[in-house]
């Protein structure tokens, strides 16, 4: 079975791209944007200490009348972050981001961050393991009529 660990090794880029909690909540966009993602992880030097979203800027920042150049990300992050270990299968990563409505899940391994998933990443693998399935039936179902 498939884990978070080998998932972030699949990934063609796992770098994990973070900010300070000092950052404005306009920077954070702008690293979100350059990197095309949806979510980015809040960091401390070394400790992870929030996550910072589209959701959090839509609900905390643009719904409730704050600047994005005036708002720190530590002011409107999540601040209880859900994590797993890079032993977490994905369908137990699948099936706690779909419990917590949840979008991406960072993946730690003691103190240290190992990469982030978001759900994105656990569906195109759940359906490249349908294709491959559906591939080894046929391919049985061919084989067996000849």
């Amino acid at each position: 079975m498939k884990t978070a660990h080998h998932l972030l090794a699949d990934k063609a880029d796992h770098r994990t791209i973070s900010v300070s909690p000092n950052a404005t909540v306009y920077q954070a966009l702008q690293i979100m944007a350059d990197h095309n993602i949806g979510a980015i992880l809040v960091m401390d030097n070394d400790k992870l200490v929030g996550i910072f979203s589209e959701r959090d800027y839509a609900r905390k920042v643009v719904l409730m009348g704050k600047t994005s150049a005036g708002t720190p990300v530590s002011e409107i992050m999540t601040h209880k972050i859900l994590c797993v270990s890079p032993q977490t299968s994905l369908d137990d990563c699948l099936g706690l981001m779909t419990e917590k409505r949840i979008r991406h899940l960072p993946v730690v391994e003691g103190n240290l961050v190992k990469g982030i998933l978001s759900i994105g990443d656990l569906v195109r693998e759940k359906i490249a393991d349908q294709e491959f399935t559906i591939d080894q039936m046929s391919h049985y179902i061919y084989d067996q009529r000849v």
